[in-house]
C-alpha cells in the first residue's frame, strides 16, 4: 500500500492518525508495515514519516460503523513504537479518544443532532463503552471554544468523555491479582485495569519525590531500571504474560498532592516519563485512590460523597476526574473533560 486517507487530529494531550478502516489493509501485518513507514518508525527522530518522536505523537485511531447494537462507531487505539518496529493494540488511549467523536461526524458516520452530539464508542481493543459529546453548531463539528486542559497551550470546544463499564479493561478484573496491595521487589504497589493496566506505587518507596520533573525521570537509569523490573514482574500477575515488548502496564509513581489537588502523579508510558497523564491512566490511579489501604489511598486527599471530582497533579498541570460511586463505594463511572482539533485532513504516503 503506497497512499490513504488520513485526517490529523490532536486529542487531548496526544496527536496521532485518524484513518476510517476502510482505508487501511484488512490485513494486520500489511496495516501494520503501512503505519510504521509513515511514522517514519524505528527512529528515534522519526525523521522519514508523520511521528513527532515522542509515543505521545506516534498514535493511531482507526475509525468504522460500530459492529454493536445501539453504538455509533467502533475505535481501534493503536500505539506506534518509536524506535522499535512494533505496533501495539495492547490498551486504549483516552486523549485520541477525544478526536474519534469529531472524526466521526467529519467522515459522515454520525449525523450532527443540534448544538451538541452525543457520539457512542466502542473501545475494540477493550470492550468498553464510551460516549463523547461533540459540539456541532449549525451541523457543523466546532473546534474553537474556551475550554482549557493542561499540557495543551490556548483553549478549544470542550469534548466531555464518559467511560462506562472499564473495570478489568484488559486484565479481566479491576484488581487483576486479587488484593488491593502486592509487594514486588520490596515495594508496595496496586496492581489496577480500570480502563488501563497500570501499576499505582509510592514514588518514595522507589527513590523518587513525585515532583520530578519529565526530563529529570528520563534521565535517571537507576530509577527507570528498578520500575521496569517491577513491571516485569507483574505482567504475569495481571494476566499480561511477558510485557517486555507491550505498552502496558503503565506506571505511576504518587505522592501527596501539592497544588490543592487529590493526588500528584508521574507516569512512565511504560518505560519514558509522560509530560502529563494518560486519560485512562488518570482513571486507574484515581480509583487506586478510592481503594482503602493502598498505597495511592495513603497519600491522597479525597473529598467526602458518592460523587467525587478528583484532580490528578501532574508535571504540566492538572486532570480532573468525575467519579460516581455505588453505595458501597465502588466506581461505577468516570468522565473526564478533554479537546481536540482538526489539524489537516488529505493522503499520506508511504
Amino acid at each position: 500500500m503506497s497512499e490513504a486517507r488520513v485526517m490529523w487530529m490532536r486529542g487531548g494531550t496526544s496527536k496521532g492518525a485518524y484513518f476510517l478502516r476502510e482505508d487501511l489493509p484488512f490485513n494486520a501485518e500489511e496495516r501494520d508495515a503501512f503505519l510504521l513507514r509513515i511514522m517514519g518508525s524505528p527512529d528515534k527522530r522519526q525523521i522519514d514519516g508523520m511521528g513527532g518522536a515522542d509515543p505521545l505523537t506516534s498514535k493511531v485511531a482507526v475509525i468504522s460503523p460500530s459492529t454493536k447494537e445501539g453504538v455509533d462507531v467502533d475505535y481501534l487505539f493503536l500505539q506506534v513504537f518509536v524506535d522499535q518496529p512494533i505496533v501495539s493494540d495492547q490498551q486504549n488511549c483516552g486523549n485520541i479518544l477525544a478526536g474519534v467523536g469529531p472524526f466521526a461526524i467529519e467522515r459522515g458516520l454520525k449525523a450532527a443532532d443540534g448544538d451538541e452530539t452525543r457520539v457512542s464508542i466502542h473501545m475494540v481493543n477493550t470492550g468498553q463503552i464510551a460516549v463523547a459529546t461533540v459540539q456541532t453548531p449549525d451541523g457543523q463539528v466546532r473546534y474553537d471554544g474556551e475550554a482549557r486542559i493542561d499540557g495543551v497551550p490556548g483553549s478549544a470546544a470542550p469534548v466531555p468523555l464518559q467511560f462506562l463499564d472499564t473495570a478489568g479493561s484488559t486484565c479481566g478484573a479491576l484488581l487483576p491479582s486479587g488484593r488491593a496491595v502486592d509487594e514486588i521487589e520490596g515495594v508496595r504497589v496496586t496492581l489496577i485495569d480500570n480502563g488501563m493496566p497500570c501499576i499505582v506505587f509510592k514514588a518514595a518507596d522507589v527513590g523518587a519525590s513525585g515532583y520530578e520533573t519529565r526530563e529529570e525521570l528520563d534521565t535517571n537509569e537507576a530509577l527507570k531500571a528498578r520500575i521496569e523490573a517491577i513491571r516485569l514482574k507483574a505482567g504475569p500477575m495481571m494476566n499480561l504474560d511477558d510485557v517486555t515488548d507491550k505498552s502496558v502496564p503503565k506506571m505511576m509513581l504518587v505522592a501527596p498532592p501539592r497544588d490543592g489537588g487529590a493526588v500528584t502523579v508521574r507516569s512512565f508510558i511504560p518505560k519514558r516519563a509522560h509530560a502529563s497523564i494518560g486519560v485512562l491512566g488518570a482513571v486507574s490511579v484515581a480509583t487506586a485512590c478510592l481503594i482503602k489501604g493502598t498505597p495511592a489511598s495513603e497519600v491522597a486527599d479525597i473529598p467526602d460523597g458518592l460523587r467525587k471530582t478528583l484532580s490528578i497533579e501532574h508535571p504540566t498541570g492538572e486532570t480532573t476526574c468525575v467519579m460516581e460511586l455505588d453505595d458501597s463505594g465502588a466506581v461505577l463511572s468516570a468522565a473526564m473533560l478533554r479537546t481536540a482539533r482538526k489539524l489537516m485532513d488529505g493522503v499520506i504516503y508511504s
